[in-house]
Order: structure tokens, then C-alpha cells, then sequence
């Protein structure tokens, strides 16, 4: 007789935040030895109305923190995810949300079950902020190309649009490709089919095993539990594209702010450094801010003019995004 296959529903939250001009990710610690977590929770169709408020529920109960702006990413069904050899139990299908809060937001808690940490600790890669990352010179691109000039390990192998040296010049920038900011999901990925992360050696990925039979695993980030990254790796390329056409950059801010701590929250989200006189053309130009009239002298310079989010604009305009 058949068996039938069960399936589990869970649910992962990628909460952001910004503090000290750094981009926090909220975590779960993992057991003694074990990676990090997002905060995840099943859903439960006889306590949740939805899943949205299914995920509001628990993570107030696993984090202390009432989520404010929600919205969800992507559903994630590899096999292989949460299944160890030999598993025959139920395959974990998990929604992924993207969570927005500031960082004085009250209820988080740093402990021992949750604390945030910065995302680049996960994709040292993608803080352009100071220049290229030495990381990319030293460890990633050449790993890579070497990859990209081999046969492929797994004779079944799916046959792309893009060759692999296609992929690596367009996601990571070379050979005069520019670097895009918001393919960080794709370079992510383009690593763990190599077989240059933690997690596909952990997965028991064909190139990766590959990889270990001759030489170790390359130190390229935090390694997360299960495909944690991959997701967080989602939400980093969702939050820097939907910040040019949204305004949920202000999700993050306090009540009232200055044009260069709005700067700085914008750059560390993206990994870039801005022009400081074009931005601020540019956001008095799309009329996201008003002056309120008061200043601030903890910028350690002159009294800096303080602003809010000018939230009438969203019934004016369908899309009031920065337009970087």
C-alpha cells in the first residue's frame, strides 16, 4: 500500500530593524552547537484565523514583539530543508514573511532565546558601504569562477538560460557588470549550487560534497539552521527593491529624524554609500518628508533640522518609493 506523504506548515518571520546605522535581524538561538534561527512557528488552522495573524501570534509569544508592517515573501518547499537521511517524516513547507520595526521597539528582548544581529554577519559580501568587501577578492570570486569553468557534478544538472559564467558576471558584478544591490538572493544561491556554503555540505548538495572530498567548506558567513539564510536572503533582495517604490523605509525610523540619520538607515539597508546633496534633492523633490519646525544637536555638528514622514502622501500617490 501507498504511502501517503504529510505535510507540515510553518511559518518564518525575517524581522528588520536598523540601530546605530547596522540592519538587525531578530534570531532564535539554536540548541548547544547548533546555527541560528529565524523566529518560526507552525500554523495551526484551528487556533489561526490566517496564517499573517498566526505569525503575529506566536512570534509575540516566542519574542515579545508585536509586529507592526507585515508582508509575506515566498513559500519555501525544498525537500531536504528540515529532513535528515533517512527522514520519512513529515516535509516542512514554511511562508516566509518580511517584518519591519524600529529598533527602540519595545518587547524584544536580547537573551538568551532571541537577540538581533546584524545581517551582514550572514553576507559579508554585501556591505559595499567602505568599498568592495575583501571578501569578494580574496575567497568568493575566485572560488566561483573555478566552479564556473568545471563540469557540473550532478549529471542531471537542469540546463539554464544563463551559463554559469553568465550567472556569476551578472549577479556579482564582474568583467564591468555593474553590482546590483538587489540580487542578493541570487548570489546566495549561485554560492550554495557551488557548494561554497555551510548549509549545502549540510544538505548533502552533490557540489558541495564534491568540494569537501578535496578541501574544506569556505568560511562565506554565518551559517543559519535549516534554509534560513536563503529566506533571510529574500528579504534582504525584497526590502532593498521595495524601498525605491514604497515608503516602508519609514517603518524603521522614530516619529522625528534628520535627512542624514534618513540617509544613513537608507545606505545601511542597501550596503551602498549616497550622495549626500543628490539624496536630499531627491527626497524633497518626492515630498516624503516635512520640516517640523524643531532641531537636534545630537549629530555633534550644528543644529540639524528635524523631519517627519509626510504619511498624507500615501493617499496622494500609488507608489511614493525614494525613485533612488
Amino acid at each position: 500500500m501507498s504511502r501517503t506523504p504529510t505535510i507540515e506548515i510553518g511559518l518564518n518571520a525575517a524581522i528588520v530593524s536598523v540601530r546605530d546605522d547596522q540592519p538587525l535581524i531578530l534570531v532564535v538561538s539554536g540548541q548547544a552547537g547548533e546555527p541560528e534561527l529565524l523566529p518560526f512557528g507552525p500554523f495551526d488552522p484551528l487556533a489561526h484565523r490566517t496564517m499573517e495573524s498566526g505569525l503575529r501570534s506566536w512570534v509575540a509569544g516566542q519574542t515579545g514583539l508585536a509586529l507592526g508592517y507585515v508582508e509575506q515573501l515566498y513559500t519555501f518547499a525544498d525537500r531536504g530543508r528540515h529532513a535528515r537521511p533517512g527522514d520519512i517524516g513529515p516535509h516542512m513547507v514554511s511562508i516566509g514573511y518580511l517584518a519591519l520595526t524600529r529598533a527602540n521597539a519595545r518587547g524584544a528582548r536580547d537573551g538568551l532565546a532571541t537577540r538581533w544581529q546584524g545581517w551582514y554577519r550572514y553576507f559579508p559580501w554585501e556591505d559595499w558601504r567602505g568599498g568592495k568587501p575583501e571578501i569578494l577578492d580574496s575567497e568568493v570570486e575566485p572560488a566561483l569562477r573555478e566552479w564556473s569553468e568545471t563540469a557540473p557534478v550532478a549529471p542531471d544538472e537542469p540546463e539554464r538560460a544563463l551559463t554559469r559564467a553568465d550567472r556569476l558576471r551578472l549577479w556579482f558584478g564582474l568583467d564591468g557588470t555593474p553590482w546590483n544591490e538587489e540580487r542578493a538572493l541570487e548570489r546566495y544561491e549561485l554560492l550554495y549550487e557551488a557548494g561554497l556554503v555551510t548549509e549545502a555540505l549540510r544538505d548533502g548538495r552533490e557540489a558541495a560534497l564534491a568540494r569537501s572530498r578535496t578541501a574544506a567548506i569556505p568560511e562565506l558567513g554565518e551559517p543559519m539552521a535549516h534554509d534560513h539564510r536563503r529566506i533571510l536572503a529574500t528579504a534582504i533582495s525584497r526590502l532593498r527593491a521595495k524601498i525605491k517604490y514604497r515608503p516602508v523605509i519609514f517603518e524603521m525610523m522614530p516619529a522625528t529624524f534628520t535627512l542624514l540619520a534618513l540617509q544613513r538607515t537608507v545606505e545601511s539597508l542597501l550596503g551602498l554609500h549616497l550622495h549626500k546633496q543628490n539624496f536630499r534633492r531627491l527626497i524633497e523633490r518626492r515630498g516624503l518628508v516635512r520640516p517640523t519646525g524643531g532641531v537636534t544637536t545630537r549629530t555633534g555638528g550644528r543644529p540639524a533640522q528635524l523631519y517627519r514622514f509626510a504619511r498624507e502622501v500615501l493617499r496622494e500617490r500609488p507608489a511614493p518609493g525614494l525613485r533612488l
